[in-house]
């Protein structure tokens, strides 16, 4: 059996054991003085006044200064800056004394070489056992890195901001440019037609992209008006090059042939043409031609795969001009496009709209507004010619609100009505 010590341990284990004993032993020779005097914070005792009677060689080293000449000779507030000092006495100070301690208070200190050093700075008056004040016990720990990590935030919140204010003002300016853009493609007014009213209204869903709805009122030669109104599938750049190629496409076609269907066979070709190669684009139009006469307009018109144009007219009540057989224009080499004639007679308003309108959400369960709605609404309107039924159809466009979420033009032909007569009689 082996050797063992008077503890009854193994060989070697006493000798750890003493190791660990002295190692204890040397730390309790560590006066609690030392541990204070080099704290990895800073400590200082002041009086009452806030004269210095006791400090750490940490808050020394920090300060730059030799315990003889604080100690006894300054006050806490004299290692303060100057921003640090009134701080102090406006509000560190009011606050130790009303509640007789303050924790984690943000002060700089005049440290070494006349820098300035961000602390934070917890103190604690210590009473006697009857409550008088005696003494400050203050804690003073460094925040340089603290103060920098909360300047970094700073100027990142800051650097955030400018790049926030610099992209709304780039926002801007894209809205600005896109409604510039967008009004290119819509005639900036339309043009006043003898025995003809007009009215229309263009919404944008959204300023920050351009939409592919148009329409177009103009002179064919002599009594004879061209109008149309569409679609181009789409947002964006592209959608608006289609629109700008429709709209001059209707123009020149219909100088050449107006008949409705060959304008639209026409476009149908150049969209076809101009797209197969790549991405397909398409749209839906009306194209129509208005013929004035006395007391009344003829109407020639044709669609392709667009809402049937809807008719108020003066004598009540409201409803559509069929136009079947109409594809949507320029997915098919050829589309076979059907004409409708109408007439228009005092007070009767002609109404061409893009889809927009009838497929807005409404109410609770977000149903789609639909075309008989579109179709009593109109009929219940007073028959007080186009502007006034492009007024009260904008009323009806913001009361959809967030429903609204597509674009929508508006564009009303009609004849205004007759005024009554009026006899009068002589006095005798």
């Amino acid at each position: 059996m082996g050797r063992t010590d008077r503890s009854g341990s193994e060989p070697g284990e006493g000798q750890d054991m003493d190791a660990a004993d002295a190692a204890f032993t040397s730390l309790l020779e560590d006066s609690a003085e030392e541990l204070y005097e080099h704290a990895p914070c800073g400590y200082l005792s002041t009086l009452m006044d806030g004269t210095v009677a006791k400090i750490n060689t940490t808050l020394l080293d920090w300060l730059g200064l030799d315990r003889s000449q604080v100690v006894g000779r300054m006050r806490f507030t004299d290692l303060l800056t100057v921003g640090g000092k009134l701080y102090h006495e406006t509000h560190f100070a009011p606050l130790l004394q009303m509640k007789g301690e303050v924790s984690g208070i943000a002060l700089d200190i005049k440290a070494s070489a006349g820098r300035r050093m961000p602390v934070l700075v917890t103190s604690k008056v210590k009473t006697s056992e009857d409550g008088a004040p005696l003494l400050i016990r203050t804690t003073v720990f460094d925040a340089r890195d603290r103060r920098a990590y909360e300047q970094e935030l700073l100027r990142g919140r800051r650097a955030a901001e400018e790049a926030r204010r610099q992209s709304e003002a780039d926002r801007e300016r894209l809205q600005e440019a896109l409604a510039v853009l967008q009004q290119s493609l819509l005639p900036a007014e339309l043009p006043a037609v003898p025995g003809l009213e007009a009215g229309s209204y263009y919404h944008t869903a959204s300023p920050d992209l351009l939409g592919g709805d148009f329409y177009d009122l103009f002179p064919l030669d002599t009594g004879r008006w061209a109008f149309f109104l569409g679609d181009v599938c789409g947002k964006g750049p592209q959608a608006a090059a289609v629109t700008s190629l429709t709209r001059y496409t209707l123009r020149a076609a219909a100088l050449h042939d107006a008949d409705p269907v060959s304008v639209l066979t026409t476009l149908n070709t150049v969209l076809h043409e101009r797209y197969r190669s790549g991405e397909g684009r398409y749209c839906t139009a009306i194209f129509g031609v208005l013929e004035p006469a006395d007391g009344h307009a003829d109407v020639r018109l044709a669609s392709g795969g667009h809402p049937s144009a809807l008719i108020q007219r003066a004598d009540g009540g409201a409803d559509y001009l069929p136009t079947p057989g109409g594809l949507l224009i320029g997915v098919l080499p050829e589309a076979p496009f059907v004409a409708a004639r109408t007439q228009l007679l005092p007070g009767d308003t002609l109404l061409l709209y893009t889809d927009g309108l009838t497929e807005a959400r409404t109410g609770p369960d977000r149903a789609l507004y639909g075309e008989d709605a579109l179709r009593t609404f109109t009929a219940t309107r007073p028959s007080a010619g186009p502007q006034a039924l492009v007024t009260a159809l904008t009323g009806l466009l913001a009361s959809f609100g967030d429903g609204l979420d597509d674009d929508t033009a508006l564009l009303a032909l009609g004849v205004p009505a007759a005024l009554p007569t009026t006899t009068s009689e002589n006095p005798t």
